[in-house]
């Protein structure tokens, strides 16, 4: 038996921001560029996880699960090799999203 549906009844969507969409949040943008790990730390914190995870591929893997987002871990893994700043942007600015439509 396969499973179609992700755990929390979300329907499948895509991250709310694209991967370099820098405009959308400038301050998030600039702190992911200037304190990178610290950032990171902040979206651990957000999630309820160790800081040393918040700059990981599984970080994003298990947000995009949780939230039943469109990708894969290849995707995700991409998306930190190519541009890991423009990647931990874009999930900051989803979860930020999340938080204010009350969804987080």
């Amino acid at each position: 038996m396969a499973v179609t549906n992700q755990p929390g009844g979300y329907p499948p969507s895509d991250f709310q921001t694209g991967l370099c969409d820098f405009c959308d949040d400038c301050g998030t943008c600039c702190y992911g560029l200037w304190c990178f790990p610290c950032l990171g730390c902040t979206i651990a914190s957000d999630m309820d996880e160790c800081c040393l995870c918040g700059l990981t591929v599984l970080m994003r893997s298990v947000y995009r699960t949780k939230y039943n987002i469109k990708g894969s871990l290849c995707n995700d893994y991409m998306a930190y090799m190519c541009c890991p700043c423009c990647a931990i942007c874009q999930l900051k600015r989803d979860i930020d999203r999340r938080k204010e439509q009350g969804v987080f």
